[in-house]
Formats: C-alpha cells, sequence, structure tokens
C-alpha cells in the first residue's frame, strides 16, 4: 500500500512553475540608533527623516525606539537618550544593553561620528548615510585642527566599508550612493530611498515685495556667510528682505556679517515655516554639500523654486531650468538670483513645476520604501 507523502515533501511535475522563495517577516522591534532627537534645538534634516521613519514604522505596526543624544522628546514611538550631545557615542553601546535589551533589527544613521554597530551588535543591523563628509571634515577641523580632520575621515569611511562589509546600506539621494562608491561601497548593496514631504495644506499669500529665504543649521558648510556677501550684490538690483531661518554656532557671526535688510528669524515653528517659504520669491541654498536637501522639496511643494550651487544632494533634488537653477560659481548665483527676482513669469512657472515634482515625494513612499530594505536586512 503507497505511503502517503506530505505535501511539503513532494516534487513538483517537470515543467510546473516553482513557487518563488517566501520572503521573510518585517522586522518587529526596530531601533535607530542616532545623533539627535528631532526635538533638540539643533536638529536637522537627517533627524526630521529619522522621526518620519520611525513614526510611519510605527503605525504600521512595528515597535520602534530611537536611542539618541539628549535632549529626547516624547513621541508617539519611544526615545531613550544615551547621554549628552557626544558622549552618548561611547555609551550608546551599554546603553543600548541596559535599556533597550534587545530587537530585530539595528538601523545606525552614519553622520560623520559612526557607532562601530557592526562590531558590537550581534543581530542584523542596517546603516543610514545622508552624507559622506569627505569634504566636510576639512571644513569644520581646519588650520591646527587638521589632524582631527583626517582622523575623523579615515574612522567615517573605515566604519562605512571595513566595519561593515554585509548587508544593504541606505542612502538617500544618487549622489550619497555615488559618494559611498567613492569609498568602496559595492554598488550592489546600496539602496536608494529619498526623502519625503508633507502635503502643505493650504497655501499662505506670496509676498508682494521681494523676499528672500534660506533656513538650514547655521553650521560652516551651509555657507549662510557667502549668501550675506552675495546679498550685497544682489539687493541693489532687486531690494526686499532677505530671511534666514535656523540656528546655530555660527548665528552670532553671521549677524555681524549681515548688511541691510537682513532678519534672522531663528528657529521657527511649522506654521512660520510654511508661511514663510509660501511668501517666498525664492528659497536661497548655498550649502556646500547635501545629503538631498529636504527644505528645497519643502520649498517646492508650496510653489517656490531654489536657487542653489551645483553640488552633491542639491543637483537630486533641484531640476536645473526646470524647479529652480544650479549656480556653478558665486557670479552665476548672484546671476540667477536677480535674474529669477526680476522675472515674475519665469518665477511662477519653475514654481509650478517645482510643486509638480515635489507631489513625487511623499513620506509614506518613503516609509514603505525603508521598510521593503529592512526586511532585506534581516534576510
Amino acid at each position: 500500500m503507497p505511503q502517503h507523502v506530505p505535501s511539503s515533501l513532494r516534487s513538483a511535475p517537470p515543467g510546473a512553475p516553482q513557487s518563488p522563495p517566501a520572503l521573510p517577516p518585517h522586522p518587529r522591534r526596530i531601533v535607530f540608533l542616532a545623533h539627535r532627537d528631532l526635538g533638540n534645538p539643533s536638529a536637522g534634516g537627517s533627524e526630521l527623516l529619522v522621526d518620519r521613519l520611525a513614526d510611519g514604522l510605527t503605525r504600521l505596526g512595528h515597535q520602534v525606539t530611537l536611542l539618541c543624544g539628549g535632549p529626547a522628546a516624547f513621541r508617539d514611538y519611544r526615545v531613550v537618550s544615551a547621554g549628552g550631545a557626544y558622549g552618548h557615542y561611547l555609551r550608546a553601546r551599554s546603553a543600548f544593553a541596559r535599556q533597550v535589551g534587545d530587537c530585530d533589527l539595528l538601523v545606525e544613521v552614519c553622520n560623520g561620528v559612526p557607532y562601530l554597530a557592526p562590531l558590537w551588535h550581534h543581530g542584523p543591523t542596517l546603516c543610514l548615510v545622508n552624507h559622506v563628509h569627505t569634504d566636510l571634515w576639512g571644513m569644520r577641523f581646519g588650520g591646527p585642527l587638521a589632524p582631527a580632520a583626517r582622523v575623523g575621515r579615515r574612522l567615517e569611511h573605515w566604519a562605512l566599508t571595513g566595519a561593515r562589509q554585509r548587508g544593504p546600506v541606505v542612502a538617500v539621494s544618487p549622489s550619497t550612493a555615488h559618494a559611498l562608491q567613492g569609498i568602496g561601497v559595492p554598488r550592489e548593496r546600496i539602496r536608494i530611498v529619498h526623502n519625503g514631504v508633507a502635503d502643505p495644506g493650504p497655501r499662505a499669500e506670496r509676498s508682494p515685495r521681494p523676499l528672500f529665504v534660506a533656513v538650514g543649521r547655521l553650521v560652516e558648510y551651509k555657507r549662510i556667510d557667502l549668501l550675506l556677501r552675495l546679498w550685497e550684490r544682489v539687493r541693489p538690483v532687486t531690494g526686499g528682505r532677505l530671511v534666514i531661518v535656523g540656528d546655530g554656532p555660527e548665528r552670532a557671526r553671521l549677524e555681524r556679517l549681515a548688511g541691510p535688510g537682513v532678519e534672522f528669524a531663528g528657529h521657527v515653528s511649522e506654521a512660520e515655516k510654511h508661511r514663510l517659504l509660501c511668501g517666498a520669491w525664492l528659497l536661497l541654498h548655498p550649502s556646500a554639500v547635501e545629503g538631498w536637501g529636504l527644505v528645497v522639496t519643502e520649498a517646492a511643494a508650496r510653489g517656490t523654486p531654489a536657487v542653489a550651487f551645483d553640488v552633491p544632494g542639491l543637483r537630486d533634488s533641484v531640476r536645473d531650468g526646470e524647479t529652480g537653477v544650479l549656480a556653478r560659481g558665486e557670479s552665476s548665483f548672484a546671476a540667477a538670483w536677480c535674474a529669477l527676482a526680476l522675472s515674475a513669469g519665469r518665477r511662477e512657472s519653475m514654481g509650478r513645476a517645482a510643486r509638480e515634482h515635489a507631489a513625487r515625494f511623499r513620506w509614506d513612499r518613503t516609509v514603505r520604501e525603508f521598510r521593503a530594505v529592512a526586511r532585506e536586512a534581516v534576510r
């Protein structure tokens, strides 16, 4: 009498379609290891990205924890402070062991100074990279501090290559993916997950008088000092106001450099940022490098074109000649600024294109794409 063979062990007939291998389950417990929480006064685009990912994953049923340096605010997901602004790098491992315990996936947000998570966490890890700081180390630590810049650059590169030799690496833009390849990360390991942008809702009124806005942390590589120099050339042509939104260690020096027509708004609420981006004639973004340039997309969603430099990250978020202008030097930046300020028709055309382009980038899509990479990382 023939024996019963379980269906799971039966061979498929020759030529029958094969079932695809089952995908692993989505990681339920996800921990983000990052420098700051969004509530930190120094928070920027990286912190906003992590917050949107953590919040979106929580809404999809994941158990999410953010382990970061203090201060930290209450969220719908768990936030654990591992210490001060820099001491938490040394305490991250012990804080994870004491206050988190375990997880299905540890996401290390690599923003210059590494946590070296693959060396001490034995479960799956995933690296999220906004931008590689290769050239920024020299800007931050120049002159007598140049040796510190060399050490930082080598440590960052080794953390992204030598210490992390398996699993996917998430880049926020093609520019960041290219930079990762440039330091030795194989292209087949890199996954691009773009930043999103929230639906801005009803638009505020455009300013009747020339209004130009720059938004970002006031640190060296954002080059607001360059913008202030160019304003002295542009202001006699355009008139109007230049509003600098954001705070940081450079603010006092920049305020001393500022001439007539410049206002420093400091850290503003989301409602005020919305009002300023809607009212602005142009967003000005003189940064030396970005991962993506999130504020460009935020301004674009409000129909405001950008003038920026043709540098990594910004050449991804700005479509040159369509949603804004990418300048190749200081003179071309000033020329584009003046030309767009004096041409309402061209500004409006670029603003419409910018709004249509920004509609492609939404946070729910960002969360879905990141979730797919997280699933891949736990295989």
